[in-house]
C-alpha cells in the first residue's frame, strides 16, 4: 500500500513564502501523476497542482504564478513551493499520486496564513 507523508506546514504571515515536502513509500516514477489539494474548514477539498510522469504541471487559477509544483524521482518526493502566501490560502494541504489502480492520498500539513 502506497504511502504519502507530507511535512512544512506551519503558520506564515501574508506575503511569505512556505514549502511543503510528499515523500512517498515507494518510487514516484511509477505514478502516472501527483498533486496537491487543500481543504479549508467548511470547504471541499480543491485541486492546487499537479506533476505528471514527463514533469508536465497544471496549476489551479488561484495559485498560478505564485505556487510551484516539482519532483525528484531520485528522493522520492514532490514539493509544493507557495509564495505571495495570504490568508484565502489558509487550509490542509493533502498530496496526492495516481497510477493504474491506485488512487493515494496522505494525511495532509496545515497551512496557516495570518498575521
Amino acid at each position: 500500500q502506497v504511502q504519502l507523508v507530507e511535512s512544512g506546514g506551519g503558520l506564515v504571515q501574508p506575503g511569505g513564502s512556505l514549502k511543503l515536502s510528499c515523500t512517498a513509500s515507494e518510487n514516484i516514477f511509477n505514478f502516472n501523476s501527483m498533486g496537491w489539494y487543500r481543504q479549508a474548514p467548511g470547504k471541499q477539498r480543491e485541486l492546487v497542482a499537479t506533476i505528471d510522469v514527463g514533469g508536465t504541471t497544471n496549476y489551479s487559477y488561484s495559485v498560478k504564478g505564485r505556487f510551484t509544483i516539482s519532483k525528484d524521482n531520485t528522493k522520492n518526493t514532490m514539493w509544493l513551493h507557495m509564495g505571495s502566501l495570504s490568508p484565502e490560502d489558509t487550509a490542509v494541504y493533502i498530496c496526492n499520486a495516481r497510477r493504474r489502480r491506485v488512487n493515494a492520498w496522505g494525511q495532509g500539513t496545515q497551512v496557516t496564513v495570518s498575521s
